[in-house]
């Protein structure tokens, strides 16, 4: 993986899918090697053009000599159980560049757009050597939010025809944005977006010297306005490495991280060690012998002893 061979860093990515008894192996030995990826976050409603802006973003990179990392999420089905893969699709003009690592997970059910595998994802493709990793969401609309908390930098992505800048607010996006993009900037209504974006970013005045999220035009397709985006993305970064902000948004995460961990094996102990206590608890508590709040106390007791 060291050596950035395609399929080691495929396989190790499956190892964390999977859950492999191995993971806590794998991660303790990512951790020791050296390697940080800067991550960018693809957002936004489905059909603005996140696949495409990706591409278009990897080649600017690419031109700058970067070796760059894609973790594309997409939505599983719950007829099939898989996933459509739509950024094979959009990406075929990077499929053969041995600097670039394209890796499509899966959501598995979970909200939120992302997978629950992707943070360990990014330490493998930073470890490959991956100077920037752009992850696109799955797009579901306002509880989308997750990416926020993953990336070092969030793109929103909107498109004329597809919501308001109320509608933004509502989803809560313009609260995690650090750049909004309106994408499919020649079709009509692109002003009227980028105007009520400006508003609406206006009503929730930010103090001077805080960053100001900038409200950019593109069309991905054509490559159109894509180095603009890259160059507010550097300018972004700069601010937040003086700042300290940068140094906050990777502790908040590595916090996350670790908790979600934890509760994973609290919970993984709880079905192994305790499934008969919480069947008995869960049984008092159906025939009003105790009440839910004392039994999970209970509960969390012998867990804890």
């Amino acid at each position: 993986m060291r050596q950035g061979r395609p399929r080691s860093v495929g396989r190790l990515v499956t190892l964390i899918e999977n859950a492999s008894p191995a993971l806590p192996e794998i991660t303790a030995a990512l951790s020791r090697l050296p390697g940080e990826a800067y991550v960018v976050g693809l957002t936004g409603p489905p059909g603005v053009g996140k696949s495409t802006t990706a591409a278009a973003l990897v080649a600017v990179l690419r031109a700058q000599g970067q070796r760059v990392g894609v973790l594309a999420v997409d939505p599983t089905s719950p007829f099939s159980g898989g996933a459509v893969l739509g950024d094979r699709v959009r990406m075929q003009q990077h499929a053969l560049d041995p600097e670039v690592h394209i890796r499509s997970m899966a959501t598995r059910g979970h909200l939120g757009g992302l997978a629950v595998a992707a943070a360990q994802a990014l330490r493998v493709l930073a470890a490959a050597g991956c100077t920037t990793v752009v992850v696109e969401t799955v797009g579901v609309g306002q509880s989308e939010v997750d990416v926020a908390a993953l990336a070092d930098v969030t793109v929103v992505l909107l498109a004329p025809g597809m919501g308001d800048g109320v509608q933004a607010a509502k989803a809560g996006i313009l609260e995690v944005a650090d750049v909004l993009v309106v994408n499919k900037a020649d079709r009509d209504g692109t002003r009227a977006v980028v105007r009520e974006l400006r508003n609406a970013l206006a009503l929730t005045p930010r103090p001077e010297g805080v960053w100001h999220p900038p409200v950019l035009t593109t069309v991905a397709s054509e490559g159109t306005g894509v180095a603009e985006l890259v160059a507010a993305l550097d300018r972004f970064r700069a601010g937040a490495v003086a700042s300290g902000e940068a140094g906050r948004r990777r502790g908040e995460r590595a916090r996350r991280e670790v908790e979600g961990l934890a509760l994973a094996l609290l919970q993984d102990r709880l079905q192994t060690t305790a499934g008969h206590s919480l069947d008995q608890l869960a049984e008092a508590v159906r025939d009003g012998r105790t009440d839910p709040y004392a039994a999970a106390a209970a509960l969390v007791a012998e867990l804890l002893a």
